[in-house]
């Protein structure tokens, strides 16, 4: 209906706008669907929100495949910081990783073409593709006198929610990767095995680990919260909406070191802010990400999906983690150029710690 008008605004003007596209645009056919997608991706765009975006029916899907843990490309969560397109983490053995991407990163060109005023939908539709094809990015970070160019070879990327290990002296190892839909499943074959061993304690691994849904963060940090809130939300209108603990608090007591570094972010920081907040654990490494937004995913009958930021969080002690981040109680900056392959400084003063507590007692 193009009669349309929202108060003051001249609509008629987006369909001038509509109409001479479609006229006079030099590459020919000009389709319907594209302007129409593409007006509405604008729109949200508008907001200035990196994390507020409009998802095409294909880039939806490859959204909902995201929290899924199945995907094709490199393997390394993007975002956007103080209006730059950088790293957020690369996963494990994935092509990123073994390629030298590392959290922090500034993605300056994407196959040479500028990522300058690139939103993120766009960045990681650049970077995805077919398994075997390669994408490079030009990158800059801190350290380095130049930018470098890292060429990646794409590959199916299966990402596992959590890893478990048992490291020496019954500490358990528990590496949380994502918030995704089997996480909580994950967590709970895994705290019975935690359970029966006796660990006297517990190393969470939430470095590089990007989040996921406000539920599966909610769910794990209440295993060691046993009452109380453990994120609230505030939205436009001002009040809060606590979340408070559930479930049966299984690792409430256990001595427990949280791993976390710059990228930790969204949901890891929830958990991180939660259990440091409540005293049920000491954080060790590098402050967080400061992705502290609250996003409203929903899906429209063409395939296409609206995800908007609509809320802040804050941990129990009111800190805002969209500004501010979590700061560990001891940090430590992980040394890329000097540590050796398969040394981990943060996970020594992790194992250092859990044992000098069970001495004491």
């Amino acid at each position: 209906n193009r009669s349309l008008n929202r108060s003051s605004l001249e609509f008629s003007q987006f369909w001038d706008v509509w109409d001479k596209v479609k006229a006079k645009y030099v590459k020919q056919p000009v389709t319907e669907q594209d302007m129409f997608y593409g007006a509405i991706q604008g729109m949200v765009m508008s907001l200035g929100d990196p994390y507020s975006l409009y998802f095409p029916p294909k880039a939806a899907d490859e959204f909902a495949k995201d929290l899924s843990g199945e995907l094709e490309g490199i393997g390394a969560e993007i975002g956007v910081k103080n209006n730059q397109l950088m790293v957020v983490s690369p996963l494990p053995d994935s092509p990123a990783e073994k390629a030298g991407l590392r959290p922090g990163d500034k993605i300056l060109d994407i196959d040479k073409e500028s990522t300058f005023g690139m939103d993120v939908n766009t960045a990681v539709s650049k970077i995805r593709g077919k398994a075997g094809t390669q994408v490079t990015l030009t990158i800059t970070r801190d350290g380095l006198t130049k930018a470098s160019e890292i060429t990646i070879t794409r590959l199916k990327i299966n990402v596992p929610s959590i890893l478990f290990s048992v490291k020496p002296n019954n500490v358990a190892y528990l590496r949380v990767m994502q918030f995704n839909d089997d996480t909580t499943g994950k967590l709970n074959k895994y705290i019975k095995e935690i359970q029966s061993r006796g660990s006297k304690g517990i190393v969470l691994d939430l470095r590089n680990n990007p989040g996921g849904y406000l539920s599966a963060a909610i769910e794990m940090a209440s295993e060691w919260v046993a009452s109380g809130v453990v994120v609230s939300e505030k939205g436009m209108d001002g009040q809060n909406n606590e979340h408070v603990t559930q479930g049966k608090h299984r690792l409430s007591g256990i001595k427990t070191v949280v791993l976390i570094n710059k990228g930790s972010a969204s949901a890891s920081e929830i958990v991180a802010g939660a259990l440091q907040d409540t005293k049920n654990a000491i954080l060790v490494g590098e402050q967080t990400f400061g992705k502290g937004s609250v996003q409203d995913f929903e899906t429209f009958p063409d395939g296409s999906a609206l995800k908007l930021t609509v809320a802040e969080w804050f941990t129990p002690n009111g800190r805002n983690i969209n500004k501010d981040g979590i700061k560990p109680n001891i940090e430590i900056k992980e040394d890329w150029e000097k540590e050796k392959i398969g040394e981990d400084a943060v996970l020594s003063k992790a194992l250092e710690l859990i044992m000098a507590s069970s001495t004491e007692r």
